[in-house]
């Protein structure tokens, strides 16, 4: 439902999920109900006892949705003719596992976003030592680009590695970024 934006209501009977109602109101429930959060959070704790994280580096976008339906998390898309819209937020770490996501409204420009995406990746237990909750590097795009962010960063021990408008071109950390671009196509 979500990948495709296929109606709720026309989710086939035949996948034995009930109505489409019924699904959308138990995904909403769940949702309230912290259940993906929990969820996530089991999952980042099971790859971390495996090893799988990599806390080197992390990269961070945002991509554009189309929501025509409105909603708690829309505003007007400044690239779609004000059409209603939200905008997704994600920071994978080195090798694109989510470690944290949100959503707001078209308009929230991502600059003022960096503090509360870094501040929403939970801290996940380690084999050995302390729980884990800052990668070392940071890699984000023009959109982030302010002295504020890098200072946030350096805060919390984060090497900021965002591209400086007018400055940098974007494809200079693009090797390292675009691994949450092939996470969060948009």
């Amino acid at each position: 439902m979500l990948r495709t934006g296929l109606p709720w209501e026309m989710l086939p009977q035949e996948m034995g999920c009930g109505s489409g109602m019924t699904c959308w109101r138990r995904l909403r429930d769940w949702q309230k109900a912290g259940v993906w959060d929990r969820l996530h959070q089991k999952l980042l704790e099971t790859l971390s006892e495996a090893e799988q994280l990599d806390w080197s580096r992390a990269s961070l976008d945002a991509g554009l949705v189309p929501a025509p339906g409105g909603g708690e998390a829309t505003g007007s898309n400044p690239t779609d003719r004000r059409k209603s819209g939200s905008k997704r937020h994600l920071v994978v770490e080195r090798r694109g596992i989510p470690l944290a996501i949100r959503h707001t409204a078209a308009h929230v420009n991502e600059t003022t976003m960096l503090e509360a995406m870094v501040d929403a990746i939970p801290a996940i237990r380690q084999k050995r030592g302390r729980p884990r909750k800052r990668p070392k590097k940071l890699h984000a795009d023009k959109g982030y680009d302010s002295q504020h962010n890098r200072q946030v960063l350096r805060k919390r021990g984060i090497t900021p590695r965002i591209a400086r408008r007018r400055i940098e071109k974007s494809e200079r950390l693009g090797r390292h970024r675009w691994v949450v671009k092939e996470r969060w196509p948009g």
